[in-house]
């Protein structure tokens, strides 16, 4: 059974950093392109960013040039680095499994905001 666990979260002010870590358990994290979503109150979930076995990444519009995803296969963890947070930031991240979604975390809240 695959675990994933979000942390890194918290309240930063806009402009600021944050990295959150995504620790998977198994072996869906090496054999898999691992994503990060997030879901701001009255908002659905959305995709924000992947990154695929081969290290390619992916972005969503409104974070591309601010969000850098990266992979520690030997951790078992995934990490989203935010730079120049923006208040529509604000929300519940999650990371998994694209290809084969697993059950979802508790998340991660962080909020920005002044």
């Amino acid at each position: 059974q695959v675990q994933l666990v979000e942390s890194g979260g918290g309240l930063v002010q806009p402009g600021g950093s944050l990295r959150l870590s995504c620790a998977a358990s198994g072996s869906i994290l090496s054999n898999s392109a691992m994503a990060w979503y997030r879901q701001a109150p009255g908002k659905q979930r959305e995709w924000v960013a992947t990154i695929y076995n081969s290290g390619t990444t992916n972005y969503a519009r409104s974070v591309k040039g601010r969000f850098t995803i990266s992979r520690d296969n030997a951790k078992n963890t995934v990490y989203l680095q935010m730079n120049s947070l923006k208040p529509d930031d604000t929300a519940v991240y999650y990371c998994n499994a694209p290809a084969r979604i697993q059950d979802w975390g508790q998340g991660t809240q962080v909020t920005v905001s002044s």
